[in-house]
Protein backbone atom coordinates (compact mmCIF):
# COMPACT_ATOMS: atom_id res chain seq x y z
CA UNK A 1 0.00 0.00 0.00
CA UNK A 2 1.57 3.30 -0.73
CA UNK A 3 0.93 6.18 1.52
CA UNK A 4 0.98 9.86 -0.04
CA UNK A 5 2.38 12.22 2.78
CA UNK A 6 -0.17 14.89 2.29
CA UNK A 7 0.17 16.86 5.52
CA UNK A 8 4.00 17.05 4.41
CA UNK A 9 4.00 17.80 1.09
CA UNK A 10 0.89 20.71 2.03
CA UNK A 11 3.29 22.03 4.72
CA UNK A 12 6.20 21.93 2.12
CA UNK A 13 4.57 23.58 -0.67
CA UNK A 14 2.80 26.71 1.82
CA UNK A 15 6.20 27.26 3.31
CA UNK A 16 7.99 27.66 0.07
CA UNK A 17 5.15 29.83 -1.72
CA UNK A 18 4.58 31.81 0.64
CA UNK A 19 8.78 32.64 1.15
CA UNK A 20 8.72 33.31 -2.78
CA UNK A 21 5.83 35.50 -2.29
CA UNK A 22 7.21 37.74 -0.26
CA UNK A 23 10.30 38.15 -2.39
CA UNK A 24 8.07 38.15 -5.75
CA UNK A 25 6.39 41.50 -4.21
CA UNK A 26 9.36 43.81 -2.94
CA UNK A 27 12.32 42.57 -5.09
CA UNK A 28 13.61 44.65 -7.83
CA UNK A 29 12.02 43.50 -11.46
CA UNK A 30 9.69 40.87 -10.03
CA UNK A 31 7.98 42.92 -7.90
CA UNK A 32 7.52 45.88 -10.95
CA UNK A 33 4.04 46.70 -10.88
CA UNK A 34 4.50 46.19 -15.12
CA UNK A 35 4.54 42.44 -14.55
CA UNK A 36 0.86 41.19 -14.07
CA UNK A 37 -0.14 39.64 -10.79
CA UNK A 38 -1.07 36.30 -13.04
CA UNK A 39 2.51 36.46 -14.35
CA UNK A 40 3.83 36.37 -11.02
CA UNK A 41 1.38 33.83 -9.57
CA UNK A 42 2.36 31.54 -12.04
CA UNK A 43 6.35 31.62 -11.40
CA UNK A 44 5.63 31.50 -7.57
CA UNK A 45 4.02 27.91 -8.43
CA UNK A 46 6.53 26.56 -11.01
CA UNK A 47 9.10 27.75 -8.12
CA UNK A 48 7.45 26.03 -5.49
CA UNK A 49 7.06 22.76 -7.49
CA UNK A 50 10.72 23.02 -7.83
CA UNK A 51 11.78 23.59 -4.55
CA UNK A 52 9.46 21.06 -2.91
CA UNK A 53 12.27 17.96 -2.81
CA UNK A 54 14.55 20.60 -1.26
CA UNK A 55 11.90 22.30 1.34
CA UNK A 56 10.75 18.30 2.42
CA UNK A 57 13.96 17.07 3.52
CA UNK A 58 14.59 20.12 5.84
CA UNK A 59 10.87 21.24 7.23
CA UNK A 60 9.92 20.39 10.53
CA UNK A 61 6.63 19.34 10.68
CA UNK A 62 4.48 21.44 13.36
CA UNK A 63 0.62 21.10 14.55
CA UNK A 64 -1.81 23.10 12.30
CA UNK A 65 -1.95 25.51 15.16
CA UNK A 66 1.49 26.77 14.86
CA UNK A 67 1.02 27.38 10.97
CA UNK A 68 -0.07 31.18 10.90
CA UNK A 69 3.26 31.68 12.85
CA UNK A 70 5.71 30.13 10.38
CA UNK A 71 3.61 31.86 7.77
CA UNK A 72 4.04 35.04 9.09
CA UNK A 73 8.30 34.60 9.15
CA UNK A 74 8.14 32.83 6.21
CA UNK A 75 6.68 35.60 4.49
CA UNK A 76 8.56 37.81 6.17
CA UNK A 77 12.27 36.35 5.60
CA UNK A 78 11.64 36.91 1.51
CA UNK A 79 10.12 40.29 2.20
CA UNK A 80 13.40 41.19 3.75
CA UNK A 81 15.26 39.71 0.71
CA UNK A 82 13.35 41.62 -1.58
CA UNK A 83 14.06 44.99 0.28
CA UNK A 84 17.75 44.49 1.21
CA UNK A 85 18.15 43.91 -2.63
CA UNK A 86 15.50 47.05 -3.94
CA UNK A 87 17.76 49.22 -1.45
CA UNK A 88 19.76 49.98 -3.85
CA UNK A 89 17.23 50.93 -6.02
CA UNK A 90 15.64 53.57 -3.34
CA UNK A 91 18.82 54.47 -3.15
CA UNK A 92 19.51 55.32 -6.93
CA UNK A 93 15.84 57.21 -7.28
CA UNK A 94 16.98 59.59 -4.17
CA UNK A 95 20.29 60.42 -5.98
CA UNK A 96 18.16 61.23 -9.04
CA UNK A 97 15.87 63.27 -7.00
CA UNK A 98 18.98 65.17 -6.20
CA UNK A 99 20.60 65.35 -9.40
CA UNK A 100 17.30 66.86 -10.48
CA UNK A 101 17.11 69.66 -8.33
CA UNK A 102 20.58 70.70 -8.96
CA UNK A 103 20.06 70.62 -12.34
CA UNK A 104 16.97 72.42 -12.56
CA UNK A 105 14.87 69.53 -13.94
CA UNK A 106 12.59 68.88 -10.46
CA UNK A 107 9.68 70.54 -12.12
CA UNK A 108 9.99 68.04 -14.82
CA UNK A 109 8.04 64.85 -13.95
CA UNK A 110 6.89 61.81 -15.81
CA UNK A 111 4.59 58.85 -15.07
CA UNK A 112 6.50 56.05 -13.42
CA UNK A 113 5.31 52.74 -14.51
CA UNK A 114 6.97 50.92 -11.31
CA UNK A 115 5.61 53.11 -8.67
CA UNK A 116 2.45 54.28 -10.50
CA UNK A 117 3.36 57.88 -9.46
CA UNK A 118 5.17 61.08 -10.90
CA UNK A 119 8.24 61.31 -10.56
CA UNK A 120 11.45 63.89 -11.46
CA UNK A 121 12.82 63.12 -14.91
CA UNK A 122 16.21 62.12 -13.40
CA UNK A 123 14.49 59.86 -11.31
CA UNK A 124 13.52 57.76 -13.89
CA UNK A 125 16.25 58.24 -15.89
CA UNK A 126 18.73 57.06 -13.25
CA UNK A 127 16.29 53.89 -12.20
CA UNK A 128 15.92 53.14 -15.90
CA UNK A 129 19.99 52.63 -16.73
CA UNK A 130 20.44 50.73 -12.59
CA UNK A 131 17.18 48.32 -13.91
CA UNK A 132 18.88 47.50 -17.42
CA UNK A 133 22.22 47.23 -15.42
CA UNK A 134 20.19 44.75 -13.33
CA UNK A 135 18.82 42.52 -16.01
CA UNK A 136 22.54 42.62 -17.78
CA UNK A 137 24.75 41.32 -15.13
CA UNK A 138 21.46 38.58 -14.28
CA UNK A 139 21.17 39.57 -10.51
CA UNK A 140 17.30 38.69 -10.89
CA UNK A 141 18.94 35.18 -11.29
CA UNK A 142 21.06 35.61 -8.48
CA UNK A 143 18.10 36.44 -6.60
CA UNK A 144 16.49 33.37 -7.47
CA UNK A 145 19.58 31.13 -6.68
CA UNK A 146 19.82 33.17 -3.09
CA UNK A 147 16.05 31.98 -2.34
CA UNK A 148 16.58 28.60 -3.01
CA UNK A 149 19.71 28.52 -1.20
CA UNK A 150 17.66 29.72 1.72
CA UNK A 151 16.19 26.81 2.47
CA UNK A 152 19.29 25.03 3.14
CA UNK A 153 20.89 27.91 5.33
CA UNK A 154 17.50 28.87 7.19
CA UNK A 155 14.86 26.35 6.67
CA UNK A 156 11.78 26.73 7.37
CA UNK A 157 10.18 27.06 10.81
CA UNK A 158 13.75 27.69 11.95
CA UNK A 159 13.82 31.44 12.01
CA UNK A 160 14.26 33.46 15.14
CA UNK A 161 14.44 37.01 15.02
CA UNK A 162 16.58 38.69 18.24
CA UNK A 163 18.00 42.13 18.64
CA UNK A 164 21.09 41.81 15.98
CA UNK A 165 18.89 40.87 13.16
CA UNK A 166 16.48 44.12 13.79
CA UNK A 167 19.72 46.28 13.95
CA UNK A 168 21.53 44.74 11.17
CA UNK A 169 17.90 45.46 9.05
CA UNK A 170 17.95 49.32 10.91
CA UNK A 171 21.76 49.37 9.78
CA UNK A 172 21.17 48.34 6.04
CA UNK A 173 18.08 50.81 5.65
CA UNK A 174 20.11 53.60 6.95
CA UNK A 175 22.23 52.97 3.79
CA UNK A 176 19.66 54.47 1.42
CA UNK A 177 20.93 58.23 1.98
CA UNK A 178 24.75 57.91 2.14
CA UNK A 179 24.89 55.31 -0.68
CA UNK A 180 22.27 58.04 -2.30
CA UNK A 181 24.46 60.62 -2.00
CA UNK A 182 27.54 58.56 -3.29
CA UNK A 183 25.75 58.22 -6.60
CA UNK A 184 24.95 61.44 -6.98
CA UNK A 185 28.48 63.13 -5.80
CA UNK A 186 30.21 63.58 -9.35
CA UNK A 187 27.27 65.79 -10.22
CA UNK A 188 26.17 67.17 -7.25
CA UNK A 189 29.93 68.73 -6.85
CA UNK A 190 29.98 70.02 -10.08
CA UNK A 191 26.76 71.79 -9.81
CA UNK A 192 27.70 73.07 -6.67
CA UNK A 193 31.26 74.57 -7.79
CA UNK A 194 29.13 76.17 -10.60
CA UNK A 195 26.77 77.94 -8.22
CA UNK A 196 30.21 79.18 -6.22
CA UNK A 197 31.43 80.56 -9.31
CA UNK A 198 28.30 82.01 -10.59
CA UNK A 199 27.89 83.67 -7.13
CA UNK A 200 31.51 85.18 -7.86
CA UNK A 201 31.19 86.58 -10.82
CA UNK A 202 27.62 88.18 -9.94
CA UNK A 203 29.03 89.80 -7.22
CA UNK A 204 32.57 90.98 -9.54
CA UNK A 205 30.28 91.79 -12.43
CA UNK A 206 26.63 93.12 -10.69
CA UNK A 207 25.70 93.91 -14.74
CA UNK A 208 25.70 89.90 -15.60
CA UNK A 209 22.84 88.35 -15.93
CA UNK A 210 23.72 85.15 -13.77
CA UNK A 211 20.03 84.10 -12.62
CA UNK A 212 19.75 83.52 -16.24
CA UNK A 213 22.62 81.84 -17.00
CA UNK A 214 23.04 79.75 -13.62
CA UNK A 215 20.14 77.31 -15.05
CA UNK A 216 21.92 76.62 -18.58
CA UNK A 217 25.31 76.22 -17.10
CA UNK A 218 24.27 73.64 -14.40
CA UNK A 219 22.16 71.69 -16.89
CA UNK A 220 25.30 71.79 -19.54
CA UNK A 221 27.86 71.01 -16.47
CA UNK A 222 25.43 68.62 -14.99
CA UNK A 223 24.56 66.16 -17.97
CA UNK A 224 28.59 66.17 -19.05
CA UNK A 225 29.62 65.06 -15.57
CA UNK A 226 26.78 62.53 -16.05
CA UNK A 227 27.62 61.55 -19.24
CA UNK A 228 31.30 60.87 -18.31
CA UNK A 229 30.70 59.00 -14.76
CA UNK A 230 28.06 56.49 -16.38
CA UNK A 231 30.96 54.53 -17.66
CA UNK A 232 31.87 53.67 -13.81
CA UNK A 233 28.38 52.56 -13.20
CA UNK A 234 28.48 48.53 -14.17
CA UNK A 235 31.23 48.08 -11.96
CA UNK A 236 30.18 50.25 -8.95
CA UNK A 237 26.79 48.23 -9.01
CA UNK A 238 28.00 45.29 -9.61
CA UNK A 239 29.48 45.59 -6.32
CA UNK A 240 26.53 47.27 -4.81
CA UNK A 241 24.76 44.34 -5.86
CA UNK A 242 26.99 41.65 -4.60
CA UNK A 243 26.96 43.64 -1.60
CA UNK A 244 23.06 42.80 -1.17
CA UNK A 245 23.21 39.51 -1.65
CA UNK A 246 26.09 39.35 0.71
CA UNK A 247 23.67 41.20 3.42
CA UNK A 248 20.77 38.75 2.92
CA UNK A 249 23.12 35.69 3.35
CA UNK A 250 24.53 37.77 7.02
CA UNK A 251 20.73 38.25 7.71
CA UNK A 252 19.87 34.38 7.73
CA UNK A 253 23.03 33.75 10.11
CA UNK A 254 21.19 36.23 12.55
CA UNK A 255 18.38 34.58 11.80
CA UNK A 256 19.45 31.30 13.04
Amino acid sequence: MITIPLVAIITALLTAGVRLSGLMLFAPFFGSAVIPARIKAILVLAMTILLLPTVGRHIEFEPLSAWPRLIAIEFLIGVGMGIATNLIFEAVQFSGEIVGIQMGYSLVTLLDPQTKANSSVMQLFYQSIVMLLFLRMDIHYWLLRAIGNSFLDLPPGSAHFNGPFAGEIARIVGTIFGLGMQIAAPVLAATLAADVVLGLLGKASPQMPVMLLGPAVKSVLGIFVLSATLIYWPDLFRRLFINSISRVDHLFHLAH
